[in-house]
């Protein structure tokens, strides 16, 4: 049930973005934006993924602050998917935060922007 709610709010994030871009209420390049590094982000995520699947010893992966800059960077809706689609990453509470941290950061900025129209 959750894993359900978690990956509409991402999907329907995006789609509010792109609904709002040809409507008017934003610069479509914000969806845009959104668009490309939640995609960005995914792929991410899925090759970390394999690197922990794949290899038996310590393997060189992505470290966590790069993923949380992916997330800020308007990745969120991207980590998110990933998050509960690939299941990975999903367990760490302390990871969980962080992300979460990062989408109200982006909301809360998101809001602040088409509030006082610098967009």
């Amino acid at each position: 049930m959750i894993k359900k709610t978690l990956l509409l709010f991402s999907v329907s994030f995006l789609a509010v973005l792109v609904i709002g871009g040809l409507l008017g209420y934003w610069p479509y390049f914000v969806a845009s934006i959104f668009g490309t590094m939640s995609s960005i982000t995914f792929l991410v995520y899925k090759w970390d993924k394999r690197l922990a699947i794949e290899s038996t010893e310590q393997p060189i992966r992505v470290p966590e602050r790069s993923l949380h800059i992916l997330a800020l960077l308007c990745g969120w809706p991207g980590a998110l998917i990933a998050q509960q689609w690939l299941r990975h990453k999903s367990q760490k509470r302390a990871f969980i935060a962080v992300l979460w941290l990062t989408i109200l950061i982006n909301c809360s900025v998101l809001a602040c922007i088409y509030y006082w129209q610098f967009i």
